[in-house]
């Protein structure tokens, strides 16, 4: 039986007279794969960030198990342990190994001793293929490869939900392949995650959920079957004929 985790209901955000995002409305379920599609500047890493708190929400809110996380007593440290995210640009610590960038948060956050850490963040290195790499630092290894520890980074803190924005964006093409091998085993593997990509052949082959934003509110949503395969609306054909290839 699925569990609603993580609704936004009727969220706006303006910069000034920029109105960046208007009344979302959208849901996630236990195990959820939710993709976010459109083109830049429709609002969707800022709809990522609203939900992570790094923005506030100027109206509307976010609920993470029917707990408002916009309200002033929520533990916004706290809640992020639990819906982690993966950013663009890695932001790894420069000055930390690979094995310390996995190991600060969990000691930071979730209190963990730093025999645990270690041990936690060994496992989520070796998933990700990392675990060679530990001593490194984050000057002396690809692109891909730091992808690969900011996920594992964001695993050791045992998510409930994993947010993703636009992963694959700052890799070169031949980096990109291996980042998106690993969110499809963890899509396998059932974490509940929102990714906001422009890798449409992955969001119509590892979604269950398809949101398609265009101007800062959501155009069309619904199974990546019907978005990819019998889109309703004009803006979301345009779209999509501009941006799948083959």
């Amino acid at each position: 039986m699925t569990e609603r985790v993580l609704e936004v209901h009727h969220l706006s955000k303006t910069f000034g007279k920029n109105v960046v995002l208007r009344d979302v409305d959208f849901r996630v379920d236990t195990g959820d794969v939710t993709c976010i599609i459109g083109a830049s500047g429709s609002g969707k890493s800022t709809l990522l960030r609203c939900i992570n708190m790094l923005e506030t929400p100027t109206t509307g809110a976010v609920t993470f198990h029917e707990l408002d996380i916009t309200s002033r007593d929520v533990n916004v440290s706290q809640y992020r342990s639990q819906v982690g995210m993966v950013f663009q640009n890695f932001n790894l610590f420069s000055n930390m190994t690979v094995l310390e960038n996995c190991m600060v948060g969990q000691m930071k956050v979730l209190k963990k001793s730093r025999a645990e850490a270690r041990k936690n963040a060994m496992q989520y290195l070796e998933k990700v293929g990392m675990a060679p790499y530990i001593n490194a630092k984050p000057r002396q290894i690809s692109g891909g490869q730091k992808q690969r520890v900011a996920i594992a980074r964001a695993l050791a803190m045992e998510p409930e939900v994993l947010l993703f924005d636009e992963p694959t964006s700052a890799l070169d093409p031949q980096m990109v392949g291996e980042v998106l091998a690993v969110m499809r085993t963890l899509a396998k593997e059932g974490l509940t995650m929102i990714i906001v990509t422009h890798e449409m052949a992955f969001a119509r082959d590892v979604s269950n959920h398809v949101v398609f934003m265009a101007n800062g509110v959501i155009e069309e949503e619904g199974r990546p079957e019907d978005i990819f395969g019998a889109p309703q609306k004009a803006l979301t054909k345009e779209f999509l004929s501009r941006f799948m290839q083959g």
